[in-house]
This record gives C-alpha cells, structure tokens and sequence, in this order.
C-alpha cells in the first residue's frame, strides 16, 4: 500500500498544511507572550526528537550537519510572497 492511496493527501500538500498549521500555532503562541526564541527552540527540539525517534541519532545528525550550507544558500529564507 502507498501513502497515496486514499489516506494521505500528496506530500507536498501535507508539508503546506503542517507548515502552515505551525505557523498559526507560532502566531498564537507570540500572541501570548512567549519569545519569539523560545517559540523557535522548542520547535527545532520538538523536531529533532521525533525526527530521532524515527531515523536514530547518527542519521539526524548527519541531515543536521548540512544545514550550515543549506541556510547560507537561503532554503530556510521565507520570501514575503511566500504562501501557507
């Protein structure tokens, strides 16, 4: 059975709705006070847990390792016509 079968929408469908469904958690967690900082971090360790729970520690920390050039090379820049 794929993951396309009727009980998952495409990935690139799922990766907007999760983006965007974080980014309103985000808004809302700001809205309330929190730092934008501790908004972040907690994220990325949220992140980084479930991705280890899943991959294990030594391939998290090989994906992790790229993300130097990755930023520099702006794939985490949000560009201002960006849609969720």
């Amino acid at each position: 059975m794929s993951d396309n079968d009727g009980q998952f929408l495409p990935e690139d469908e799922q990766k907007r709705m999760a983006l965007r469904m974080i980014l309103e958690v985000w808004e809302d967690a700001l809205a309330q006070g929190v730092a934008a900082e501790m908004v972040a971090s907690s994220a990325i360790f949220a992140a980084l847990t479930d991705m280890i729970e899943s991959y294990g520690e030594e391939t998290v920390a090989e994906m992790v390792a790229e993300w130097p050039h990755r930023i520099r090379e702006g794939e985490f820049t949000l560009s201002d016509d960006a849609q969720f």
